[in-house]
């Protein structure tokens, strides 16, 4: 089982993934992370799904190349990747 929360803003995901960090949870990737009981949690912003299901598919592989290095998501660093500001 794990446990998936849409996100309306990179404040949320922030929220959410610092409380769910308390107390021993670990970061794991690509918005993924384990709270302090061992159950996986993906905090998701849901403008990511926008990116990654663009038409623009260069741009779209961007965003994903830049979300696959994270732990927790950056809406704006993929933002960034997407517009092509950085690689």
């Amino acid at each position: 089982m794990s446990l998936l929360v849409n996100c309306d803003s990179q404040d949320e995901v922030d929220r959410l993934w610092t409380a769910l960090l308390a107390d021993g949870g670990q970061p794991v990737e690509c918005g993924w992370l384990n709270d302090k009981y061992g159950v996986p949690w993906q905090i998701w912003p849901v403008e990511a799904d926008t990116l990654l299901a663009s038409a623009d598919r260069v741009a779209a592989n961007r965003a994903m190349q830049a979300m696959l290095g994270m732990q927790k998501i950056d809406l704006q660093g993929m933002r960034d990747a997407y517009a092509g500001k950085i690689s």
